[in-house]
């Protein structure tokens, strides 16, 4: 399934071997997408999770295809303890214990820094200094990183491909649950008692840093929660940039 190269480089897909790869790969089951991206990038491929039931199955099937994989979380210093707690329940379950990736400076630190949180009023920067660095610094040495989002979350993901040339990072991005429904989800969580944070089950379809998310009210789509009575949608880790040239 797709081409696979052997080198100490980031492999480069021409935009046509990667619209092929991703033509051979559509209707491939996440485990398949996965399994390649682990033969593909031995050792240099890595996932960032926030510990969202998306995140947590793909940790699932990590873990029945290598464990070594080596899987982070940003620790924005804001987090649900519910959140951290998953962390936990992962390291028991499974017996990989995910990496927390601290910003340069501590919360008290940062707000002191500028005289108060910024995350309600410039909630863009907070993101950019307390996840985006961070990922940043984490990846280097890295070919390939893994995430879990899904297709029909929001309009920017839905250009999403399951293999892509990730230009703020300079990795190769594979996302297997991109067509996944929420239903599919929860589904798998059902069926293989997947651990998963409990604040799902009180209203939160998804789930950021504290101050930014709530629960979601009757009607209102699943990332309605974050960053309420805002624009923002994303926290920029997934969006895409794209490069001039015809390569990637």
């Amino acid at each position: 399934m797709g081409q696979e190269r052997s080198t100490t480089n980031v492999p480069r897909f021409t935009p046509e071997e990667l619209a092929k790869l991703n033509e051979s790969m559509r209707g491939e089951k996440p485990e398949n997408i996965l399994a390649w991206g682990i033969k593909t990038f031995p050792g240099k491929l890595m996932m960032a999770t926030a510990f969202g039931v998306e995140g947590c199955c793909i940790i699932h099937m990590i873990a029945q295809i290598d464990k070594r994989v080596r899987i982070i979380n940003l620790e924005t210093g804001y987090q649900f303890k519910e959140t951290l707690l998953v962390r936990e329940q992962i390291k028991e379950r499974y017996g990989i214990e995910v990496e927390y990736i601290y910003p340069e400076k501590t919360v008290t630190e940062y707000e002191k820094e500028h005289g108060g949180p910024l995350y309600d009023i410039r909630p863009d920067q907070c993101c950019y200094d307390r996840k985006i660095l961070p990922l940043r610094k984490a990846v280097l040495g890295y070919e390939a990183w893994i995430s879990a989002i899904r297709r029909d979350q929001t309009d920017v993901r839905k250009s999403a491909e399951a293999i892509s040339w990730d230009t703020k990072f300079q990795l190769v991005k594979i996302n297997p649950l991109l067509d996944w429904t929420i239903k599919d989800v929860w589904s798998y969580v059902m069926k293989n008692q997947i651990p998963y944070n409990k604040l799902h089950d009180l209203g939160y379809p998804s789930i950021g840093c504290e101050p930014c998310t709530r629960a979601v009210q009757d009607g209102e789509d699943e990332r309605s929660g974050r960053w309420s009575g805002k624009t923002k949608k994303e926290c920029g880790l997934h969006v895409v940039e794209h490069e001039q040239g015809s390569g990637i």
